[in-house]
């Protein structure tokens, strides 16, 4: 029974962010050289074909030089900030989706609807598009514009539900 025996397994954090939500130091060290290694083979694939160019070797080389540190570090920005921001997106349609029905009362099991609160979900949706117009990438600017479509779409659908089903109740009890 020694207690420096190996027990065969190794344990690895494969977690992209540390405790303060940041990405960690070896997953962005990880993006840089998987960003260098297809730069460079991006760029043996560009030689190959059109030969140097006689005079821009020096030049391109020292762009090279400069542009994966800083590259893949504004990479990790745009992504955490991508990743971020469509995690707010999808936070606020749950919980959008939820108030329209999407989730069932524990208590009764019967569908939970709060009409009020699912406008201003979707209210605070269109504030967030209206004040990061401009300011998103297409790919975050699609996903907000869909979200909303499809979140308003399905407000009317169960406001009209709603509406008619108290007309129903109001007409049995007149």
């Amino acid at each position: 029974m020694s207690d420096n025996k190996d027990d065969g397994f190794k344990v690895i954090d494969r977690r992209l962010f540390n405790e303060a939500g940041q990405l960690r130091q070896d997953v962005l060290e990880q993006e840089k050289r998987e960003e260098e290694a297809a730069k460079k083979s991006a760029a043996k694939g560009q030689n190959a074909s059109a030969g140097p160019k006689p005079g821009a070797a020096e030049p391109a080389q020292k762009s090279a030089e400069k542009t994966p540190q800083a590259g893949a570090a504004e990479a990790a920005d745009a992504q955490s900030t991508s990743r971020g921001f469509q995690m707010l997106v999808d936070f606020l349609t749950r919980n959008a989706a939820a108030m329209l029905g999407g989730m069932a009362d524990p208590r009764t099991g019967q569908p939970f609807v709060d009409l009020e609160g699912a406008r201003e979900v979707i209210d605070m949706l269109d504030a967030l598009r209206e004040k990061t117009r401009g300011n998103l990438a297409k790919a975050d600017e699609d996903l907000l514009l869909e979200v909303l479509g499809s979140l308003k779409l399905t407000f009317m659908e169960v406001s009209k539900a709603a509406a008619e089903a108290m007309a129903k109740k109001a007409g049995k009890k007149g």
